[in-house]
């Protein structure tokens, strides 16, 4: 991922464009896994906007369980 981060920083990113972070969220029937990567340039960001206190990585991989659980009785 960090690969693909610093290559749409390079290559892709307007001049006008703000740093790009790169977030991979997986899901499958029994797990979930949230990974994120900076540019290699870039050893902070800061937001323009926040939350005060943001999801847990537990939070939003039970948001995904929810949602994938809500998914599969639509489709049944």
């Amino acid at each position: 991922m960090q690969l693909y981060t610093n290559f749409y920083m390079r290559e892709l990113l307007e001049e006008w464009g703000n740093p790009t972070i790169g977030i991979l969220l997986c899901a499958n029937k029994n797990d979930v896994v949230m990974r994120y990567t900076l540019p290699e340039s870039e050893k902070q960001i800061f937001a323009s906007n926040y939350k005060l206190y943001l999801p847990s990585e537990e939070e939003i991989a039970a948001e995904i369980k929810s949602e994938q659980e809500n998914l599969r009785l639509l489709t049944a």
